[in-house]
């Protein structure tokens, strides 16, 4: 079992009364809407619902990149709103890893260093070693000395991955990853995430748009209006 994950009965991801408004010209809009969830450590789950219902927020709540203006959110245990940015950020650091619809990969340096590049933050000294392995994985051992501009979509989005699943997360945030890529291409890169997740026993949290690609997860979660509708 992945080191990163907990040990008790808790839920790796718990939310209670997550509530999210924003100052808008029109006034203050409603987010997410008291929002209560258990994800249990290895589910898989999906987050869907039409543009603006509130999923990438919902996600970025989880995920401790942005604060609910009520309710609470632990992760793996910590209780993210009691946190600073710098104690969300250790969290996301040694429990979170992350593939978005835009790849966020560092364009001055090759994908091997991209991938290593979380390992090296945390200072583990093994993190070249353990860079190649996850890129062979991922069958980009060929192109670890490219840099991102030299790369195709799909092999950006490989890359990612990799680096995402390098640091042996607990818990894995996709948003749309295959939001960038031809229909192709986006299917090999959902089968190679999910072959990866089972491979690692990762929590895995998918924002997507596809019925397909949620059909494979263990779980859906539908958001209309920040409400959750279907759990």
């Amino acid at each position: 079992m992945n080191a990163n994950l907990a040990v008790s009965s808790e839920p790796v991801l718990r939310t209670v009364g997550l509530t999210k408004k924003v100052a808008s010209p029109e006034g203050v809009l409603l987010i997410l809407d008291d929002v209560n969830l258990q994800i249990p450590a290895a589910q898989t789950v999906a987050i869907i619902g039409a543009s603006g219902a509130g999923k990438s927020t919902l996600l970025a709540m989880l995920a401790g990149l942005d604060t609910p203006t009520s309710g609470q959110v632990w992760l793996n245990g910590k209780e993210l709103a009691a946190l600073d940015e710098d104690g969300r950020a250790a969290v996301r650091a040694k429990h979170v890893g992350f593939v978005f619809q835009s790849f966020h990969l560092v364009p001055s340096l090759t994908a091997l260093e991209n991938v290593m590049l979380p390992l090296e933050l945390a200072g583990e000294r093994n993190a070249r070693a353990a860079a190649r392995e996850v890129l062979d994985q991922v069958g980009l051992a060929a192109r670890a000395g490219h840099y991102p501009r030299q790369l195709s979509g799909g092999e950006q989005q490989r890359v990612a991955i990799a680096r995402a699943f390098v640091a042996k997360p607990a818990i894995l945030f996709a948003d749309e990853p295959t939001g960038n890529l031809d229909a192709a291409t986006g299917e090999r890169i959902i089968q190679l995430l999910f072959e990866l997740n089972r491979a690692a026993r990762t929590t895995l949290a998918l924002v997507t748009h596809d019925p397909a690609i949620a059909n494979r997860c263990e779980r859906v979660i539908r958001l209309d209006a920040g409400k959750i509708v279907e759990s």
